[in-house]
């Protein structure tokens, strides 16, 4: 069984996946490298397009004659207003082929840098979820169990974390369908979050865990999703993540070990080290 991916690795028949028609999407969800390989390819094909036109039409002073590189630094210098003077353009078509670029370059530059703080200004979550969950007793009910960290070293506000259920079912009709089911949690917000958080659901008669046994999750491909959302304090932005759980990263009758602790001068100790350590019920 495959943990869900938000639909990414789904093939979508149908339906186009031509970048071009969600360009500004695209570039706001490609990786670093992508994002500069693309600004960097279309930045050099608009001065290669302009060189060609001042190669063939000529009337740049000091440029030689049919020289590509002459024209394409030339080029170069006019969309980034550099304008060192050594060459500048002496024809009207010339001039004409200048006053387009100058403005291309205008839009170009504005266009390129919005993207750029755009990408920059948008807050990542650095939330770390345990790799397993568990479910262990806890105060004599079965409870589900899992752990949530803040890698930053601030303060989240407002935080609230949610748990839904995933799984397949069969209708009267012989269809199958995925279905959610909403999963009430012990906490489910928290006004100021900054090192750990143990998340539980309680599995009683109103829980839809409930009877539920390790192979009734595979039989009906089970998984939890998890959404985290809050406000982080240092830039004022609301940040948000999400995780999931399979039926085999769910264990059961283990228990999280304890990773808070007090030094000797009384302050709070957290070991992120053994974030994701369980030990069996009986030890």
């Amino acid at each position: 069984m495959l943990k869900s991916d938000g639909g990414f690795n789904v093939i979508r028949k149908g339906v186009s996946n031509n970048h071009w028609r969600d360009l500004y999407h695209f570039l706001h969800t490609v990786s670093w490298p992508k994002f500069l390989a693309v600004v960097s390819v279309v930045y050099l094909l608009v001065n290669t397009l302009f060189a060609l036109a001042y190669t063939v039409g000529g009337g740049v002073e000091n440029a030689r004659k049919g020289n590509f590189f002459d024209a394409f630094f030339f080029s170069v210098q006019t969309m980034a207003s550099i304008g060192y003077g050594a060459m500048y353009p002496k024809s009207l078509y010339a001039n004409i082929l200048v006053t387009v670029e100058a403005l291309i370059g205008l839009l170009w530059i504005a266009m390129a840098t919005g993207l750029m703080f755009a990408r920059f200004s948008v807050a990542k979550a650095r939330v770390m979820f345990s790799r397993v969950a568990v479910i262990v007793p806890y105060n004599g009910v079965p409870t589900l169990m899992f752990r949530v960290a803040n890698e930053r070293q601030n303060l989240i506000l407002e935080a609230q974390v949610r748990l839904t259920l995933v799984r397949s079912e069969i209708s009267k009709e012989g269809d199958v369908m995925r279905r959610f089911y909403d999963m009430s949690l012990v906490r489910s917000y928290s006004p100021l979050f900054s090192l750990s958080w143990t998340v539980m659901h309680t599995i009683d008669e109103d829980s839809p865990l409930y009877g539920v046994t390790p192979e009734v999750m595979i039989e009906n491909e089970m998984e939890l999703l998890v959404t985290f959302t809050g406000l982080d304090e240092t830039v004022s932005q609301t940040i948000h993540t999400r995780h999931s759980f399979i039926p085999q990263e769910i264990l059961w009758n283990m228990r999280f070990v304890d990773i808070i602790s007090k030094t000797r001068d009384g302050k709070r100790s957290i070991d992120y080290s053994r974030f994701h350590d369980v030990k069996a019920l009986e030890d």
